[in-house]
């Protein structure tokens, strides 16, 4: 790696590594704004909320990967970015069909919820449903 000139962005889950290439950039959505990385940024730590991440790799000219990161931490310092994420998919593993019957179960829990008055069970459905979004979303940019 060209410490000056890449960034080595890992993401890793309670299930274990599930990104780790050099890119020329990272794009990620934090609780405040997205934040674009670029080599040498000063460090940062940023709550990461659910969206996607995107890195421009440094091994491919003008590719891009998308990772579907459901809220976390995003540590950067010395040109190494690490995510740490409650759980993360690459475009590529994806079942757009799995993610599709998520989408639609959230989205009647939430009607139910409305139903009821359930503040609770409804702001569970609205999570799972920005998952399920978010899931849809990077596999259709892939």
């Amino acid at each position: 790696m060209d410490d000056q000139h890449e960034v080595l962005v890992n993401i890793v889950t309670p299930e274990g590594q599930v990104y780790s290439h050099h890119a020329k950039r990272l794009v990620v959505r934090a609780t405040d704004g997205d934040l674009g990385i670029l080599p040498n940024h000063l460090p940062i730590i940023a709550t990461l909320k659910i969206a996607e991440v995107r890195t421009l790799r440094a091994d491919k000219a003008d590719h891009e990967d998308a990772i579907a990161v459901n809220g976390g931490y995003l540590e950067f310092r010395d040109n190494v970015a690490n995510i740490i994420a409650n759980s993360a998919e690459r475009a590529r593993d994806i079942d757009l069909r799995r993610a599709r019957y998520a989408q639609e179960r959230a989205e009647q829990q939430i009607a139910h919820a409305k139903e009821i008055h359930d503040s609770d069970d409804r702001r569970r459905a609205e999570v799972a449903l920005a998952r399920a979004l978010n899931r849809i979303n990077v596999y259709n940019d892939k």
